[in-house]
């Protein structure tokens, strides 16, 4: 499942998930710009694939600015020629009881996490119908599939992310491009660093048949198949990696 010579695009590769996914697409031989709107992230990741033998850019991008999105896709296609595949790794959550809620807050987390999305998707999914080829690899979530309490803004977005994704492998299928998603089981981040160490955390742990949290170099497997041509005739699927919490009902 190499990629040599491919140009990959991360959106929120500066951190976390995205960030493993970064380096490992870069160790498989891909050209890799991972970008976020830390301009320290993004300088240090691009080091990081460059100490792996990649070519890379820095250039920061903000998932609520489409302008900013733009000049990635411009500097990417200026310095490679083109983009062959999307990463959507960027988001946020808060816990909250629903009730107390702002519709501030509610707005803010559906913006970066479907609505942030979604203008990527625009952005390079235009260039990449264009070229009659590209793969866009989203981001969705056990939320997507199941509800956990107190954050409900996070669960509708991602359970958002993953309609958008099959809405869009449907649509954009005829013309090569392929959408597909990854739902990560519980991974240590700086997302969730405060639920890990948490009761909310052991329970997720309790309820993981596998009775650990997953690494996140083990969800760069399933990014590189869904990067490769090892899933060409894969679209509209949401691979789930989550030590079989999503299979499992009573475990003690």
């Amino acid at each position: 499942m190499n990629l040599d010579g491919l140009c990959a695009v991360v959106v929120g590769g500066t951190s976390g998930i995205g960030r493993a996914i970064a380096l490992g697409f870069a160790r498989e031989g891909a050209h890799v710009i991972a970008s976020s709107r830390s301009a320290e992230g993004v300088a240090e990741t691009a080091s990081a694939i460059e100490a792996l033998g990649g070519s890379t850019i820095s250039q920061t991008s903000d998932v609520t600015d489409r302008d900013s999105l733009v000049r990635l896709l411009d500097a990417s296609v200026a310095r490679f020629g083109g983009v062959d595949i999307l990463v959507n790794a960027a988001g946020i959550t808060k816990r909250e009881p629903t009730l107390d809620v702002s519709e501030e807050t509610w707005d803010h987390i559906l913006d970066v996490n479907v609505t942030g999305t979604l203008r990527a998707c625009q952005v390079f999914g235009k260039h990449m119908i264009d070229r009659g080829k590209g793969r866009i690899i989203n981001l969705a979530s056990l939320s997507t599939f199941v509800a956990f309490t107190e954050v409900t803004a996070y669960c509708c977005s991602k359970a958002a992310v993953g309609a958008l994704t099959r809405s869009l492998a449907v649509e954009w299928a005829p013309y090569g491009v392929l959408v597909n998603a990854i739902a990560p089981g519980v991974f240590p981040t700086a997302l969730n660093s405060k639920i890990i160490d948490s009761p909310r955390g052991q329970e997720l742990k309790l309820r993981t048949p596998m009775s650990r949290f997953g690494d996140a170099d083990e969800l760069v497997s399933a990014a590189l198949y869904l990067a490769s041509d090892a899933s060409t005739f894969t679209t509209g699927q949401i691979l789930v990696v989550d030590g079989g919490f999503l299979a499992s009902g009573v475990n003690q």
